[in-house]
Parts: structure tokens; sequence; C-alpha cells
């Protein structure tokens, strides 16, 4: 089974964007149900379809398909619950490993989020100092609940 295995950050500040480029993602859910979600996104050009199970911790199964991009488009355009999430992300390289910034847009503008995919749910990374509070158990920072609860919508923090 395909698994993905990722820790959730919020950021400290905008270091991280001197060695950052960026590249525009549209996503959208077909399915947010508790016990799967079905994504759309396009990267970039590039057309996928994501199909995850229920987080069990920081675990969850992961199956990712490439498809057109004109069907990717279609199916945002057409079928996927509103809001869409855009956003841009960027990919730091820190220690050796690979890190994914998310800066939202529209609904979900002001929010910044750093991740990293682990190979195991107990592997060790280094913090780079850019990086703040975990929020990886905090639903709230899933995409497909910023769909049902926009950033815009959270108020005063």
């Amino acid at each position: 089974m395909a698994i993905e295995i990722e820790r959730k950050f919020l950021l400290v500040d905008d270091a991280w964007r001197q060695a950052a480029v960026g590249i525009l993602f549209r996503q959208g859910y077909l399915s947010v149900a508790p016990a799967r979600t079905v994504r759309v996104r396009l990267e970039g050009e590039c057309g996928k379809l994501t199909i995850k199970g229920k987080s069990q911790g920081l675990v969850r199964a992961e199956y990712e398909y490439n498809i057109p991009q004109e069907e990717a488009a279609e199916l945002l355009d057409n079928l996927c619950l509103r809001p869409l999430i855009e956003k841009t992300r960027y990919r730091v390289e820190h220690a050796g490993q690979l890190w994914e910034i998310d800066e939202f847009h529209g609904e979900n503008a002001g929010l910044i989020v750093a991740e990293i995919e682990l190979e195991t749910a107990d592997s060790s990374f280094d913090l780079p100092d850019w990086v703040g509070a975990e929020v990886s158990a905090d639903p709230r920072y899933f995409n497909a609940n910023l769909v049902k609860q926009p950033y815009s919508s959270w108020g005063k923090r």
C-alpha cells in the first residue's frame, strides 16, 4: 500500500524565501468524507488525481495518478467543491531534506505552512530556523478542511 507520512509546521519568518522557487497549484476535492478524500490538482500544467485514506496519526494511505491537464481543469471547474484551494508551493532543501512550503491564496490568503514528508513516522530531521509551531495534528490545517472552513473564516488568531 502507498502511504504518506508528513509533518506540518507554521513559519516564524520569511528566511526560507531566499532559496525558494514556486509553482502555482490549483486543487479541489471531489470527496472530503472522513474516511477518504479525493483530490484533483493542477501543478503548473500537470494534472493529478489523488485518493487519500483516513489519517492514523501521521500516516495515511495515498494513491496518486497523472491525468491530462484538460481533464483536471474540467474537474476543477465543474465538479469540485468550493472554494478551490489555490497556493504557490515552494520547495526548499534544508540539511539534505526537502521541505515544501505552501503559501495560500484566495479565501486562504495569509496562511503559510511548511511540510516535510518522512520515510517513517519516527524519522528524525533537522528543523530549519524559519520553522515554528507544529500543526500536524490540527485538522484545521488539512487542505481538505480548508475547503469547508477557509483560513479567512477563522477569525482573529
